[in-house]
């Protein structure tokens, strides 16, 4: 792979500036968009391209050079506000953590997908005001360039800045229209073929999203559907790669079989990776298992569920509330079973209510009850009515009711907004100095959802649920533990499953908690509880609640009401001796492994212990004893040392000051 830079002086030059022998951050991108097999391996095993066939024509080689008749682009997922610390300044070196893939007929339409798909529906398009603009910006990129563009003029290509200040002039003219009935129809199918969304128009004339959506389908103005044909039309296009423009007039493709519509996770971002794809993955696989059909809509090119061989029709499309309905009513109302949300994580979850109020038929739990687990209060005025024991919670009316329920209760305490990914703007608050801070950046990142504040309890374990219901009633469970006490976001924490420092009694009452829970939200289909615990007794338990069942295909069996046989569990044989304590022993090993594989190396010959208070010292003395007879020496303070004096360690433990 090579890099070329342009240079515009009298003549454009050319110049490599990186190369590579191996596959790039774009090979995946370019397989998808322009059609290229990217065999490496049959061409590593000595086969020519000339004698390899292109998937998507089925006829032409791999060597056939693509003709399209579509744009794409493809716009990095930065999540630089997840670090306090970190500059947003973007250069020569990588600091997206994902990328969207957004397709088209027009540069226009294409980058204003784009947007909409990497900002997860917060911005509209491209629109000015969203972020201020300066020199400083301009010259020293940041990753909210694209945005601060909206309201510059300068240092940018012409061409691009034509074609981005027509997208600004277009939004200015359609706020001098009060209404929707007001747009003439030539105006408004123009927009659209802009890449306007209908909630994009809705803001600029003043009112909502589905008085648009009604007033865009009187006119006649809906959609068409085009394959990503990588020949332009010159070979039949084989594969099952689509998207939805208004630059056309016809279909290319029409879906006839009674489909399931299942959505995922959009581009990986933290909070949100390859876990959601194996989700989508299994969901679509079982489906195809049982001889059913399945329509996915995804944007991100990096994953799995976007290969052209996994699901029957694929539609590279944002997840808006707009795109899903004209997929969903594309055949009419009995032209699919429905929509699955439940394997995509947080992005379609938050799709559940505006969609059923749309009559969409979602499937699995109901989306009321989606709601009342996402809505902190709801979820929180839930556990109060069954009985189950939680914080001291509130929900954030005010900064002064909130700084007076700190008081009372203790700091610290904990902010958490609702319907958020990864623990967006949640934070342990410590004083009241910090309190008004984090706030204003909860309320902002939910605005149209509630905030709840709850006493954050201090040297407590985490414990989470994974389990799989039907109606209500828990088919399949697993408990796992986090290795750091509670504080320590899931998807920062080291976890093992099955969990090992629970007692019996604990993971019973987490047993019948979950029961409850289930029970009362009705769920079908798969769902996660987070516990903390504090003052148990520890004691090693036996491995029996590791499973080698697919949790994602029993879920989906349930959501699609198929017919299922509850799952046989059978302990994991890990061929060690049990008299030996095989549970503590494997799980040792599967941690270092999973430490190793991060690129963590494990000390040789000395270790330097950094422990805190003498409870955790103390705690930590039976691993010290460990550490000795495998004969490593001990370095440590003068304070660690007086704490473990009576200890018989030997001269292994070396005091440092």
């Amino acid at each position: 792979m090579t890099k070329l830079i342009e240079k515009k002086d009298e003549l454009l030059k050319h110049g490599i500036i990186q190369p590579s022998t191996s596959a790039y951050q774009t090979a995946a991108f370019l397989a998808k968009d322009e059609g290229f097999v990217l065999d490496y391996g049959e061409v590593a095993l000595g086969y020519d391209l000339a004698a390899l066939r292109n998937t998507i024509t089925k006829k032409t080689t791999a060597c056939f050079e693509p003709s399209l008749d579509y744009l794409v682009v493809k716009m990095p997922r930065w999540d630089l506000k997840k670090f306090t610390r970190v500059s947003n300044k973007i250069s020569s070196s990588m600091k997206s953590v994902g990328e969207v893939m957004s397709i088209g007929r027009k540069f226009e339409e294409v980058i204003q997908k784009a947007i909409r798909m990497v900002m997860d529906g917060a911005v509209e398009g491209f629109q000015a005001g969203v972020f201020p603009t300066s020199d400083e910006e301009l010259e020293h990129p940041t990753n909210n360039r694209i945005l601060v563009l909206a309201s510059a003029s300068k240092m940018i290509d012409k061409w691009f800045l034509t074609k981005l200040k027509a997208i600004i002039d277009l939004e200015n003219h359609l706020s001098t229209y009060k209404e929707p009935s007001q747009i003439p129809s030539e105006i408004l199918k123009f927009s659209k073929q802009q890449g306007f969304s209908d909630k994009q128009i809705a803001r600029a004339v003043g009112t909502t999203e589905l008085n648009v959506r009604d007033y865009r389908k009187k006119m006649g103005i809906i959609p068409c559907t085009k394959h990503i044909d990588t020949v332009a039309a010159e070979f039949l296009a084989q594969n099952n790669y689509l998207y939805m423009t208004y630059n056309g007039d016809t279909n290319d493709v029409n879906i006839n079989e009674k489909s399931y519509i299942t959505l995922v996770s959009g581009s990986y971002r933290i909070g949100s990776g390859v876990e959601f794809d194996w989700c989508a993955v299994s969901c679509i696989r079982t489906l195809r298992a049982l001889g059913l059909k399945s329509i996915m809509i995804n944007f991100n090119p990096e994953t799995v569920c976007t290969d052209y061989d996994e699901c029957d029709y694929l539609y590279f499309e944002e997840f808006s509330l707009e795109r899903v309905l004209d997929i969903y009513e594309r055949g009419g109302p009995n032209s699919n079973h429905g929509v699955i949300l439940s394997v995509g994580g947080q992005i379609p979850n938050n799709l559940a209510i505006p969609l059923s109020r749309c009559n969409v038929k979602v499937l699995g739990t109901y989306p009321d009850m989606i709601d009342s687990a996402e809505n902190r209060y709801k979820f929180s005025r839930l556990l109060d009515t069954i009985g189950i024991d939680q914080p001291l919670w509130k929900e954030l009316t005010s900064v002064a009711d909130t700084k007076d329920f700190c008081e009372s209760v203790g700091f610290p305490c904990l902010v958490r907004p609702s319907y958020v990914l990864s623990g967006a703007a949640m934070n342990v608050v410590h004083s009241s100095q910090d309190l008004e801070a984090f706030l204003t950046e909860a309320a902002a990142v939910s605005r149209d959802h509630p905030v709840v504040i709850s006493k954050f309890i201090q040297e407590a374990k985490e414990i989470e649920i994974d389990a799989v219901a039907d109606n209500g009633r828990v088919v399949l469970f697993a408990i796992s533990e986090h290795v750091e006490n509670a504080g320590v976001h899931s998807g920062d924490a080291t976890i093992v499953c099955p969990a090992q420092d629970l007692d019996d009694a604990t993971i019973l009452k987490i047993e019948e908690t979950a029961r409850k829970i289930a029970e009362a939200l009705n769920v079908s289909g798969p769902f996660n509880i987070q516990f903390i615990a504090k003052n148990n007794e520890i004691k090693v338990i036996e491995f029996t609640k590791t499973l080698n069942i697919n949790f994602i295909e029993l879920a989906t069996k349930i959501i699609i009401k198929h017919q299922y046989d509850l799952p046989v569990v059978n302990p994991i044989n890990y061929g060690a001796d049990p008299v030996l304590g095989v549970e503590m022993a494997s799980t040792g090993e599967a941690y270092v492994k999973g430490l190793i594989s991060t690129g963590f190396k494990a000390p040789e010959k000395d270790v330097l212990l950094s422990i805190g208070s003498f409870k955790e010292k103390h705690e930590f003395l039976p691993s010290v004893h460990k550490l000795i007879k495998l004969g490593y020496t001990l370095f440590g303070t003068q304070v660690t040392q007086l704490n473990w004096d009576e200890e018989d360690l030997g001269e292994n433990v070396i005091q440092r000051e």
